[in-house]
């Protein structure tokens, strides 16, 4: 368990879940009831805990003020699958210099994430 834990308020619990899952490796590690409809969702990217919270009250696509950053092996090929996991890119990938490859998406809800992968040293 992480001492700050990231938790995304969603309308839409499946479609988070999935982007996830098929861009990130996400696995779930915990739900809240055990059975049936999950209010919250424990998932395990990494070694990072992230949950997905329900908020029935919450329009699809107005996302609250949040920003993850997720270390992937290669940005570009991750990049590449934002679109058809019903994510979109905003920009990128730009090597910066604090020695990082970096791309700015949203996922489905409109939430911004960075994808980061460390600069190889030349």
């Amino acid at each position: 368990m992480s001492t700050i834990q990231p938790v995304i308020l969603t309308a839409d619990q499946d479609r988070l879940l999935g982007f996830y899952t098929k861009l990130f490796g996400a696995e779930e590690v915990f739900r809240v009831p055990a059975e049936g409809t999950a209010f919250y969702l424990g998932l395990r990217i990494g070694d990072t805990d992230l949950g997905l919270v329900v908020r029935a009250d919450l329009t699809p696509g107005t996302a609250p003020r949040m920003l993850l950053s997720i270390e992937v092996d290669d940005v570009a090929e991750t990049l590449a699958r934002v679109e058809s996991l019903g994510g979109s890119v905003n920009g990128g990938p730009n090597d910066m210099p604090w020695g990082q490859r970096v791309a700015h998406i949203l996922d489905p809800d409109g939430n911004p994430v960075n994808l980061t992968q460390p600069i190889p040293a030349q």
